[in-house]
């Protein structure tokens, strides 16, 4: 098992690259070795790659390859005319705290892989020269990426197509511009996981939506903050979907914008659609066709104990042949219900009961994260337990904005302490992180400040969000959890 040095500013292909003394200069003499199982591939902090990086051999399970970097300062950053990293046939590999921006093609481009992780990646403005996508996989197998930031990409953050085994955990995806574009496109695969991202399409030069999940198969889409788009999800082919616990807001454009939809270019069967809040758009969950393909199957699509505000259409939709239910649902008043065709009402397929309509979702959304709250302490559950945290700005005064992390986090032990925000430690003084719309100040005790800085909205209408990753702990180092502080700012005819 060797480590290999890359350092594009002292470095020299002559060197040996097997200590930071003697590191290779450039990626291409890294292509030259044959790496093997355990191989490690680092590359200095502060180094400008304008190379494409080539990964020829394949890791073991228990001795994945490893890109990653070492040093202090900026993480390195490739960039090339073509693909910043390309794969064709490698298993058992890890990508690592790196940057990759200005590609011609995909930042990063797996095809024929397996056994992938990709993890504290950033992206920045890839597919200059063809909408690729900004990370593609393609006949592939067990591909994680997590805890990654995807950006103004042009074509899709993420280009899923035929993978077997998919997790994409904890990214923020803002921003895929181009015709066809969407935060997420998972295309006929299975074993889908999508947990805890912030995908935000509010500003995107694209007339599609936020996650497209093309005939999947045994899919969760659950805990994410969606924005955005035309759509929210459009999930609308396939079989055992999950889509649960979704924050989904944002998305308009046009009369038929909704942020759940299913009903086309396939068979739907057996999807569970609950506990997701869904607010400022147009539809909420549509079961349809436009183009009326009667054929098709659409069985068992339970949708229950959603949230419903600040729709201009209907919370349900149905005007295609399906047999589900909708039930136990909130329903701001002033949203219209349910939309159900009269055929489909005759047909008595899809049974609507015990659903709420209230003035204001807010106290209801309160007391349904006391009632989480309640079931994590009567159940099993891990030692420490975070829980998503949203802070909403609609009037702003230049003052800070306060609130906890830990308010409606838990332990069994009665100890919390915040140990992580973003990618740094908070020390005993706490931290001070600058976003991208404001900064926000934090203490070991969950305590926050967040200050808007209105000048950086000028060119988003008041309408923007951004998010933040944290870690806890029970005092111990042995228990932990993680989850996210999300900013909502809605500043209507404040801007001038």
């Amino acid at each position: 098992m060797t480590i290999y040095y890359v350092n594009s500013a002292t470095g020299s292909d002559r060197n040996a690259g097997t200590n930071q003394n003697s590191a290779f200069a450039t990626l291409s003499k890294v292509e030259s070795l044959a790496l093997k199982p355990g191989d490690s591939v680092l590359l200095a902090k502060g180094s400008v790659f304008n190379e494409q990086f080539d990964i020829k051999y394949s890791g073991s399970e228990s001795a994945p390859i490893k890109i990653g970097s070492y040093g202090t300062g900026a993480a390195p950053v490739i960039h090339s005319g073509g693909d910043g990293i390309h794969s064709l046939y490698a298993s058992n590999i890890v990508i690592e705290n790196l940057k990759i921006t200005n590609s011609g093609g995909s930042a990063i481009s797996g095809g024929s892989v397996s056994n992938w992780t990709v993890r504290h990646v950033e992206v920045d403005k890839a597919g200059l020269s063809r909408e690729v996508g900004s990370v593609n996989f393609r006949n592939s197998r067990d591909i994680t990426i997590e805890n990654s930031k995807i950006s103004a990409g042009k074509g899709d953050g993420f280009w899923i197509e035929k993978v077997e085994g998919v997790k994409l955990l904890n990214n923020t995806v803002t921003n895929s511009h181009g015709a066809t574009a969407d935060a997420v496109q998972v295309n006929d695969s299975s074993n889908i996981v999508i947990r805890g991202n912030h995908l935000d399409q509010t500003h995107a030069d694209s007339p599609k939506g936020v996650i497209v999940l093309i005939r999947p198969v045994n899919a969760v889409v659950e805990d994410n903050t969606l924005s955005g788009g035309g759509f929210g999800i459009s999930a609308q082919a396939g079989k055992n979907v999950a889509i649960h616990d979704n924050d989904i807001s944002g998305f308009h454009g046009y009369d038929w914008s909704f942020a759940i939809g299913l009903g086309d270019q396939g068979n739907t069967r057996d999807y569970d659609i609950s506990g997701n809040h869904i607010h400022d758009g147009a539809w909420g969950v549509v079961i349809t066709d436009p183009a009326d393909s009667a054929s098709y199957i659409r069985t068992n699509i339970q949708v229950h104990d959603n949230v419903f505000d600040d729709l201009t259409q209907a919370a349900l939709k149905v005007d295609r042949p399906a047999s589900g239910s909708f039930y136990n649902n909130t329903i701001e008043s002033g949203v219209e219900a349910t939309s159900i065709s009269p055929a489909i009402a005759d047909a008595h397929t899809f049974s609507v009961s015990n659903n709420h309509t209230v003035t204001s979702v807010e106290t209801v959304l309160a007391s349904s994260d006391a009632r989480s709250a309640a079931m994590t302490d009567a159940n099993v559950d891990p030692a420490v337990v975070a829980v998503h945290d949203n802070l909403k700005i609609i009037t702003d005064t230049g003052d800070a904005h306060h609130g906890n992390l830990l308010k409606n986090d838990s332990s069994d032990n009665g100890t919390l302490a915040l140990r992580r925000f973003g990618d740094q430690s908070v020390g005993k003084h706490g931290l001070t992180l600058t976003g991208e719309y404001g900064v926000i100040h934090v203490d070991r005790e969950g305590n926050y400040a967040y200050t808007l800085d209105e000048t950086k909205l000028s060119d988003h209408g008041g309408h923007v969000s951004e998010s933040f990753s944290y870690g806890i702990n029970d005092g111990t180092s042995h228990h932990s959890d993680g989850d996210t502080l999300t900013v909502f700012v809605h500043l209507d005819g404040l801007l001038s």
